[in-house]
């Protein structure tokens, strides 16, 4: 079927790069189609950087020449494809394929969701995009009308069993172009999840970062949680699910982790235009006050070079947030007096980490962060109960969590605010909201004397002292940083010799 559509202008330079990709193939007597996202883009009058290009013969020996006479860079890609990058005042990318099938209809007939089965010829949308003339769009499955109708809908019922994938590129894909899920695909979906399983960890990390980093993740999130994807690919949410909280909680344990990624983009959104921006203004006039201050330290944060607000709207960031309370399911008790607990479950949490982070496909730096989040989440939060913020206390906050101590005071809040859920902001936001600040200022202004240079490493401390890795370690460490911001301990002999009598002084060890 052949549908008349108007496409959207593209710049002078692309429209270029175009025309000189269409007269390369019709030199070559080798017809080659604009397909897929590229057209669908066009249609719905959006950029396009990536161009989608498939032809019936060899189409990567054809892909280094067209790399030469666009000025660009040759890649090999997977099933004979090739990718052409070419960075002028822009990057743009040709991915070329051979057709899937003995047609372009059957080409497009294998694709994942209708709106993605469009395809025209390339010469034929360069003409239309230099002279106006009417575009005549291969469109069998009707993408078109789906598009109109923002359905998104798979194009066969095998759509998601040849490709588990794309059911997480359905989520994306419907809160990236807000689109509603057909009920025949939905079902699918739901019928055929447990295959994401079956789905290489590197994929399905690029899928989930990209479902989570625009702003609005609570809705991907809960679409994906919908579609029975969430548990599949974090089963230890499950248990989660309408598993109660004591007061002040508003949510259960599986929501409440959902609202913090909410909340900690509020907070990101606050901080950056103001707590009016985000619907947090409603705080009494010392919270307002510490809340400007905490604005004005994360802007010397980055001046310094320490932090920037945009990595708290990072995808990482946000699986970190996500994941912050995934130990207390399992440390879940009721007292005698019927009151809910999790004790431990940040270090139970910190413990299950490294499993699931690997399922997912996370690097190391990213797990041992998200690692990090959960088992310190509650330190902030925890500081502000005392009476006094000691410089000690500070001090060893900064020594276990170095730069990383940042985003955590903000994932604290944004945790804070998710336990509040709708109601009125309490005495324990304004203590929480102001020992962030005093964190905050400790670390930025006065960091060398809060946290001073370390005058011996975890491994130079085990080497010298003949120790074993332990929580010792860790106490050593701490006790000097504290000799030395007092003014005690000046060098790396001091340091030893702080160390070596810290030792003597514990209690002996004794074997049974």
């Amino acid at each position: 079927m052949k549908e008349q559509v108007q496409l959207q202008v593209v710049d002078s330079q692309t429209l270029q790069l175009l025309s000189t990709t269409a007269h390369f193939f019709a030199n070559q007597q080798q017809p080659v189609y604009l397909v897929g996202g590229s057209l669908r883009n066009l249609l719905l009058a959006l950029p396009v950087h990536d161009w989608d290009l498939v032809s019936a013969l060899d189409t990567r020996r054809q892909a280094r020449r067209l790399a030469d006479q666009l000025g660009g860079f040759y890649a090999p890609m997977n099933e004979n494809a090739s990718r052409i990058i070419v960075k002028q005042n822009q990057e743009t990318t040709f991915d070329l394929a051979p057709l899937k099938g003995d047609s372009l209809q059957a080409d497009l007939q294998q694709r994942d969701f209708t709106i993605n089965a469009l395809a025209a010829p390339l010469v034929d949308v360069v003409t239309h995009l230099t002279t106006g003339q009417p575009l005549h769009l291969i469109d069998p499955l009707h993408g078109v009308a789906d598009l109109d109708k923002r359905l998104l809908r798979a194009v066969s019922e095998t759509a998601f069993r040849a490709s588990p994938q794309r059911m997480l590129r359905a989520v994306r894909l419907a809160g990236h172009y807000q689109l509603s899920l057909e009920e025949k695909t939905r079902a699918l979906i739901l019928h055929d999840a447990p295959l994401l399983s079956t789905v290489a960890r590197e994929i399905i990390h690029t899928e989930l970062l990209a479902i989570l980093a625009p702003k609005g993740a609570l809705q991907q999130l809960h679409m994906l949680d919908s579609l029975r994807l969430l548990t599949t690919l974090i089963p230890e949410f499950e248990e989660a699910r309408g598993m109660q909280q004591p007061w002040p909680h508003h949510w259960d344990v599986l929501e409440h982790s959902l609202q913090t990624i909410e909340m900690l983009e509020k907070l990101t959104t606050a901080l950056r235009k103001g707590p009016a921006a985000a619907g947090l203004d409603q705080q009494e006039a010392q919270s307002l006050k510490d809340f400007a201050e905490i604005q004005n330290l994360l802007s010397e944060a980055e001046e310094q070079g320490l932090f920037s607000l945009a990595e708290m709207e990072a995808p990482q960031m946000k699986l970190a947030t996500l994941l912050h309370d995934i130990g207390k399911p399992s440390t879940f008790e009721i007292d005698e007096e019927e009151r809910v607990h999790f004790y431990g479950h940040p270090q139970v949490g910190a413990n299950m980490i490294t499993t699931i982070m690997q399922r997912l496909g996370a690097s190391t730096v990213e797990t041992r962060f998200t690692k990090l989040i959960a088992a310190h989440h509650m330190r902030p939060g925890q500081l502000g109960q005392v009476e006094e913020l000691t410089s000690r206390a500070t001090r060893r906050y900064f020594l276990d969590l170095g730069k990383a101590g940042i985003p955590l005071t903000l994932i604290s809040l944004a945790d804070h605010l998710a336990t509040l859920g709708p109601q009125e902001f309490s005495p324990s936001w304004v203590k929480h909201l102001h020992v962030v600040r005093q964190l905050l200022t400790s670390y930025i202004r006065q960091r060398e004397s809060i946290v001073p240079p370390r005058l011996l490493s975890p491994q130079e401390l085990m080497r010298k002292l003949k120790l074993e890795q332990g929580p010792i370690i860790g106490q050593l460490l701490s006790a000097i940083a504290d000799a030395q911001a007092e003014g005690k301990v000046h060098s790396k002999e001091e340091a030893l010799w702080l160390a070596e009598e810290y030792l003597q002084a514990q209690p002996e060890t004794v074997e049974s």
